[in-house]
């Protein structure tokens, strides 16, 4: 069993929007350990403590960082940018690039904002004093990347993720049902995007990634699709019926789990089987008849999430966290691991029940054991179940229950495998009748 974690009080969260803002399970790196500091990246009020709070009450992006082990947490506020709609998908994610040491922030999508940092930020961090005057004022483009590129129209789920002293990019450009992905890389040297390419498309449906992850040379994606249910106004520009949550283009139409991969930074993919299926310097993507990209058949209406979660192992074994119906029984969907061991082999086994729909967690430790977080929503609770890398993955072993906590949980990787510590960014909610939620990081030592 984990010992109490340490936990750490960033802010407040607003409670008070039916969206949540902070801790989406598409946040691929809100919370991330580089060169000895962790950073953290999340929405709050301009108060700590706002008497009295509206929905529609701004917004604030909040960039927080901490000199590890035991430094004190240091919260930067972006102060010129007040957001407003109350929407789930405008997340904030954050990007580091280790050749420049540059920042990036991605913010209030279904538009286009996006800022940087000085360079040298990240990779000399004690030369800097933690001001908003860091970061560049909001963009609506990347650095580098002609005024015209065509992709910035309807922008969301960006990620970014370290490239070996580069960064990449993606994010899609659509609706659900109805996108592709696009990636790009910023270089360190250079401190300039460059537009790889569509290296997912959907045709009538969109990829829903889990994660893209780059491990010893190679970078791994996986994904499920999305089908396209015709409805009247779909292509009106005014159109807000894909950001439902169920209906018409909902998470019943989400089907298989897809894998593909590329050992040159992105511009080449191949198949499971190791097979070039895509070369976008040519100008070809990866589509849902592309050959071989299917690892698991799980048809329509089976409980299949979207973007919960992926992981590589040190072994470059590839993990995702999903759920289905497929094991039978008529209690729902079963959180199930499916695992794609080094020798390309896909497995997939159940681990628990599910409460609600709220979204888990994956990272692998310095030993290479995977530890999977569990929200539930109905009961404000997270568990922590560890799957060992000495039984080849094949046993789930709960080893931490906390209460009053909510959202979907989002776990710093990086510093899990390097330092062998637990970071979740979570939701803690306070009980009794105002539910106020706080924004805390919980620390657990392995």
């Amino acid at each position: 069993m984990l010992k109490e974690p340490h936990v750490t009080v960033l802010g407040q969260d607003p409670s008070s929007r039916k969206s949540n803002i902070n801790c989406n399970s598409f946040q691929q790196d809100a919370i991330v350990t580089f060169n000895g500091w962790q950073y953290c990246c999340f929405y709050s009020f301009l108060q700590s403590e706002p008497s009295s709070v509206a929905a529609e009450e701004p917004l604030y992006v909040h960039v927080a960082r901490r000199q590890l082990p035991h430094g004190e947490w240091e919260v930067m506020v972006l102060e010129d940018y007040p957001q407003t709609t109350d929407d789930g998908h405008n997340t904030v994610q954050m990007g580091i690039c280790p050749g420049d040491g540059t920042i990036h922030l991605s913010y209030d999508h279904h538009c286009d904002v996006y800022r940087y940092s000085v360079r040298g930020l990240a990779t000399n961090p004690t030369a800097f004093a933690w001001t908003s005057s860091l970061f560049t004022p909001t963009l609506d483009y990347l650095p580098g990347l002609p005024s015209a590129h065509r992709h910035f129209g309807y922008v969301t789920y960006p990620r970014f993720g370290f490239l070996g002293e580069d960064m990449f990019c993606s994010f899609r450009d659509g609706k659900a049902g109805l996108g592709n992905d696009y990636l790009y890389v910023y270089s360190g040297a250079t401190g300039h995007f460059a537009f790889v390419g569509d290296h997912l498309t959907g045709i009538r449906s969109n990829p829903y990634v889990h994660g893209m992850d780059y491990r010893n040379g190679r970078l791994h994606v996986t994904w499920v699709y999305r089908a396209f249910v015709h409805y009247d106004g779909w292509d009106d520009p005014l159109d807000t019926k894909h950001k439902q949550q169920a209906g018409p283009n909902g998470p019943e139409n989400n089907h298989d789990i897809c894998y593909a991969y590329s050992d040159d930074r992105g511009y080449t993919w191949r198949n499971g089987a190791g097979k070039v299926v895509a070369d976008l310097k040519k100008g070809e993507t990866v589509a849902n008849d592309t050959e071989g990209i299917v690892a698991l058949n799980i048809p329509k209406n089976s409980g299949l999430s979207n973007q919960e979660a992926q992981a590589v192992d040190q072994d470059g074994g590839v993990h995702v966290l999903n759920r289905d119906t497929t094991d039978g029984g008529d209690d729902g969907p079963l959180w199930k691991h499916y695992y794609r061991s080094p020798d390309g082999i896909w497995t997939q086994r159940p681990i628990r029940p599910i409460t609600g729909r709220a979204r888990g967690r994956l990272a692998v430790s310095k030993t290479g054991d995977l530890f999977i977080v569990l929200p539930d929503f109905a009961a404000s609770t997270m568990r922590i179940v560890r799957a060992s890398k000495a039984t080849k993955y094949t046993s789930y072993n709960e080893v931490w229950t906390g209460r009053n906590l909510t959202g979907e949980p989002l776990v710093d990787a990086s510093r899990l495998e390097h330092d062998n510590m637990l970071s979740v960014l979570a939701l803690s909610e306070e009980e009794g009748a105002s539910k106020r939620r706080k924004i805390v990081v919980l620390d657990f030592q392995l």
